[in-house]
C-alpha cells in the first residue's frame, strides 16, 4: 500500500495526476500485495475502516509471500469481525503463509482465485534467528507451538478439514494450485476476470 503509481488525466482544468491506489480504494478496491508487515496492517485497517463507512461491497486483492504472523492476524481479525459487509477475495498471483491464511477466513462463496494463482501453507517459521538461554529457547518454541496450534485452527475452521489434517499438511511448505486450493477449501471458484 505504499508508492502507488499515478494516472494523468486531462481536464477542463488541466492536468491532473490521480494515486491509482486511492482511486480503487474510492471504487472499494483494496490491494493486499507484497510482506506482510506491521506497516502493511495499518495502512489495510486505516483502508477497511474507510470502506466499512461507506457501506459498499469490498473486494480484497492477495498476492503476497506473508509475512508477519501478529500483522496478518489483525488484517484476518478485522475481516472476521466485519460480518456486515460484503467482501470478496481475489487471489492474484501468490497466496502464501499469513496470505493464505488471510485468504481462506474469507467469506464463504466469495474467495475467488485467478486460474494460474498459486497458494501455499505451511507452519509458523522462526524468522529474525534466536539465542540466548536454554530457559529463552524453551519459552521461544513453545510460543511457536502456540501460533501454529492458533494458525492450524483458523485453517480448519475455514477449509473444514480436521486439525489433524492441518497438521499433517503444514509439517512442510504445501503448494497448491487454483483447483487444488478449491479443492482444499481455502478458495471457492476461480475467476477469469478481476
Amino acid at each position: 500500500m505504499n508508492n502507488a503509481p499515478f494516472i494523468t488525466t486531462e481536464g477542463f482544468y488541466g492536468t491532473t495526476s490521480i494515486d491509482l491506489e486511492a482511486r480503487h480504494l474510492t471504487n472499494g478496491k483494496i490491494f493486499l500485495n507484497g510482506e506482510i508487515t506491521s506497516q502493511t496492517a495499518d495502512n489495510f485497517v486505516k483502508a477497511f475502516l474507510y470502506l466499512k463507512e461507506k457501506e459498499d461491497p469490498v473486494t480484497i486483492y492477495i498476492n503476497t509471500p506473508g509475512g508477519s504472523v501478529e500483522a496478518g492476524l489483525v488484517i484476518y481479525d478485522l475481516i472476521q469481525g466485519a460480518k456486515d459487509m460484503e467482501i470478496h477475495m481475489v487471489c492474484t498471483g501468490s497466496a502464501s503463509s499469513m496470505g493464505a491464511i488471510i485468504l481462506a477466513g474469507g467469506q464463504k462463496g466469495r474467495r475467488h482465485i485467478l486460474k494460474h494463482s498459486k497458494v501455499m501453507i505451511h507452519e509458523p517459521l522462526i524468522s529474525n534467528g534466536f539465542g540466548g538461554s536454554a530457559t529463552s529457547i524453551q519459552s521461544i518454541s513453545e510460543s511457536i507451538m502456540d501460533t501454529k496450534k492458533i494458525l492450524n485452527e483458523i485453517l480448519a475452521k475455514h477449509t473444514g478439514k480436521s486439525k489433524k489434517e492441518i497438521d499433517k499438511v503444514t509439517m512442510h511448505d504445501h503448494f497448491m494450485n487454483a483447483e487444488e486450493s478449491i479443492a482444499f477449501g481455502i478458495c471457492d471458484d476461480i475467476v477469469e476476470t478481476i
